[in-house]
């Protein structure tokens, strides 16, 4: 077996951690950030569970991902689990990103990341609206448009954040794709025909909307 060959096999055995997973580690990392402030030094996953209102035997499974394993009638020591979700979740280095569409929501998240350390640090971003460009949102500064070519050049950004209107969402994701993106948050109604390559993350407003209310009106049959 080729040195290739074996990395190949070492990549296809290494088990893929589940989405549902993954969204539930976020909670479990402020959670434990909350009761560690309060000196809280060890937790079991029962309490976990119960205060997270989940299952104990998959907060176990869900933990387990990080390497960091309970100790039998002590738990998790809390400063060693926060440390390894950091570690694990990327939250622990900054991840540049740029963001298209400097609109109401666009500039809602570039306000949302100042007060916060999730790993993702928007450095640019981009709009077509003279109006928008030469401003700074937070500590992001608003460039133009066709900005985006030079500067993708010049760094090595491979994250974007997509808040265009929807009519130019697939237009604009094929630039970034050109320009080096290979991972795209999309906040746009629009599904994206992009290379299989190219990861993107749809993240829809209308559908959590839609969600909530129907949840809300059949609490009320």
């Amino acid at each position: 077996m080729t040195k290739a060959t074996k990395v190949i096999a070492v990549r296809k055995n290494k088990k893929q951690v589940p989405e549902p997973t993954l969204r539930r580690l976020p909670g479990y990392l402020f959670f434990l950030e909350k009761v560690r402030e309060k000196g809280v030094m060890n937790i079991s996953a029962p309490s976990i569970g119960k205060e997270l209102k989940c299952d104990p035997t998959q907060v176990v499974k869900d933990l387990a991902f990080t390497g960091v394993k309970g100790k039998p009638r002590v738990g998790y020591n809390t400063y060693e689990l926060c440390h390894a979700l950091e570690k694990f979740l990327g939250f622990n280095q900054v991840n540049e990103a740029f963001l298209v569409g400097a609109g109401n929501l666009g500039s809602a998240l570039m306000a949302y990341q100042e007060n916060q350390t999730l790993g993702l640090k928007v450095i640019a971003a981009f709009d077509v609206d003279e109006k928008k460009i030469g401003q700074n949102i937070g500590n992001t500064p608003v460039l133009e448009y066709n900005k985006l070519f030079h500067l993708s050049n010049r760094l090595d950004v491979e994250i974007a954040i997509l808040t265009t209107p929807n009519n130019v969402a697939q237009e604009v994701a094929e630039d970034l794709v050109n320009c080096g993106v290979k991972a795209i948050w999309n906040f746009t109604h629009e599904i994206l025909d992009l290379p299989d390559h190219i990861i993107v993350q749809n993240t829809s407003m209308s559908s959590s909307t839609a969600v909530l209310l129907q949840r809300l009106n059949d609490s009320k049959k």
